[in-house]
């Protein structure tokens, strides 16, 4: 049932980024440097330079929740849906999230740096990988 409630809340929100804490009170949300095309696109370049994706059954949608801590690291990643080998998939994914060097500005909330999420979609086929 949480997983049910994760996947409808993922697909009906309308924004690129969730925060963990109160909406009305994050005076800004986290930023990759260049925005978030930069980061899918560093997110892929590391992916294809990194995973064989052939090792996994990913075609379709994925969704991710990444962390973003206090200090703009990367600190957690989740993947949904689940796929044939998941664990060692979400390792995969998780070493090349880590071979991005560049930090987040990471979310404020009066004026406070705060934990948040980000999602993002990929799009995996079993010829080449795009994202929405």
């Amino acid at each position: 049932m949480k997983y049910l409630f994760l996947v409808f809340a993922i697909f009906t929100s309308s924004s690129f980024y969730s925060q963990n804490s109160d909406l009305s009170n994050v005076t800004r949300k986290a930023e990759f440097p260049g925005g978030q095309e930069a980061f899918r696109n560093e997110f892929m370049k590391m992916v294809h330079g990194y995973v064989d994706l052939t090792a996994y059954a990913v075609n379709g949608k994925f969704s991710f929740v990444i962390t973003i801590d206090e200090k703009g690291k990367m600190s957690e990643m989740k993947i949904y849906p689940k796929v044939k080998n998941d664990d060692e998939f979400r390792q995969d994914m998780d070493f090349a999230m880590r071979r991005i060097k560049k930090k987040w500005k990471p979310a404020l909330q009066n004026g406070i740096p705060v934990s948040s999420n980000i999602i993002f979609e990929i799009n995996f086929s079993s010829e080449h990988s795009y994202h929405d």
